[in-house]
């Protein structure tokens, strides 16, 4: 077994003693796969004598060139997003499937897991269904950067792709994993279950709940949009203002503009913070993940709105009066009437009796990947 020695919970955060003195076995894993692959028994034995955690970087680091020239000979840059839903899941499957084979206690982990593997499942599905598996299919949003990067010089592009779309992004799907590589440590120093290890699952299955319940409703609408505009009819259970505003205004989005990226970048967060509690630490390395997760999404959702405005003028309406991310208490502007106390959600009258619907989102109908 190559998990490292310590002495107490908190050194399981502790990269100088559970991630740098293995790192030399990076260097040796190709050519002990070599000497390996052709028997079962030798690359079980590999496997266990290999540092987790070294063998997941390894994952990345082959899979950062095929990525790569996979963008550049296709000229598409949405081969990362097409992983991004998958990469996370296996990543954390890795670190139980190891805690399994070494016999260690994964109940913890396999809790983990299971809510890792429902987000993969719901992202996943999303993705699919907004086409993002098709052949061509790529995310609008790299050809914009690209235009921009382009009028400075071309020569920037290639490196901006294999630094940030390919590299980057990689390592950033590991980071957001690394938490479950703690957890492994906190279950192999025998550490019992306790009442916040079944608080955090259930926090994180709330999270994906509410992301699937805006995926639906966006997907609904977007789909009566569309028929809409193929038969000039109204779909029942939708105002024609609504659907010709062009974004979803209602629900979850009444509350804030992107609720499932509020989730998603709080799903991970917990995931981190989970990790913290079991060390008794206020944060550790694997938050350099969770850093970058919720850092990338405040650039993504600024360059998506901004063109989602351009495309819909009422949407800088809906900026005025709907959050981001977090839901505020009054939608209402400064010289807006004063209206008579209704039993409808506060957001109703903010936000259709100013605009007649206007709030939206390509935002939300953006990227694929959320």
């Amino acid at each position: 077994m190559a998990l490292p020695t310590v002495a107490t919970f908190e050194e399981c955060a502790d990269f100088s003693q559970t991630v740098a003195p293995f790192l030399p076995q990076l260097y040796e894993l190709p050519q002990q796969l070599l000497n390996s692959y052709s028997s079962r028994d030798e690359l079980l034995q590999l496997y266990v004598a290999t540092n987790p955690m070294i063998s997941a970087l390894a994952l990345g680091l082959f899979l950062f060139p095929i990525v790569w020239i996979a963008s550049e000979v296709n000229r598409n840059y949405s081969q990362v997003d097409r992983l991004w839903s998958i990469l996370p899941a296996i990543f954390i499957g890795h670190f139980v499937a190891y805690g399994h084979v070494v016999g260690l206690d994964t109940e913890r982990l396999d809790m983990l897991l299971f809510t890792v593997v429902v987000w993969s499942g719901r992202l996943t599905f999303n993705y699919w269904r907004r086409g993002g598996y098709n052949i061509g299919s790529e995310d609008y949003r790299w050809m914009v950067i690209k235009k921009v990067v382009d009028s400075y010089s071309k020569a920037i592009w290639p490196v901006f792709n294999i630094i940030f779309i390919a590299g980057m992004q990689l390592s950033l799907l590991l980071l957001i994993s690394t938490p479950a590589y703690i957890q492994l440590l906190v279950s192999n120093m025998e550490m019992p279950m306790s009442k916040v290890d079944t608080l955090f699952p259930r926090a994180l299955g709330g999270l994906v709940l509410i992301e699937a319940l805006a995926d639906h409703q966006q997907w609904t609408f977007q789909t009566a949009k569309a028929k809409y505009r193929a038969t000039a009819k109204v779909p029942q259970g939708y105002e024609q203002g609504d659907l010709e505003r062009g974004f979803v205004v209602t629900g979850l989005f009444s509350l804030c503009r992107h609720p499932n990226f509020v989730c998603e970048q709080a799903f991970w967060v917990a995931v981190y913070q989970w990790s913290c509690f079991n060390t008794d630490q206020l944060y550790n390395w694997t938050g350099f993940g969770a850093l970058g997760l919720v850092c990338l999404f405040q650039g993504s959702t600024w360059l998506t709105e901004k063109l989602t405005a351009q495309k819909y003028p009422e949407y800088k309406e809906y900026q005025k009066r709907v959050s981001k991310f977090i839901p505020r208490m009054s939608h209402a502007l400064p010289g807006d009437p004063v209206d008579e106390p209704s039993m409808e959600p506060s957001v109703e009258p903010a936000t259709r009796s100013k605009i007649a619907g206007k709030k939206g989102d390509k935002g939300q109908k953006g990227s694929k990947r959320n």
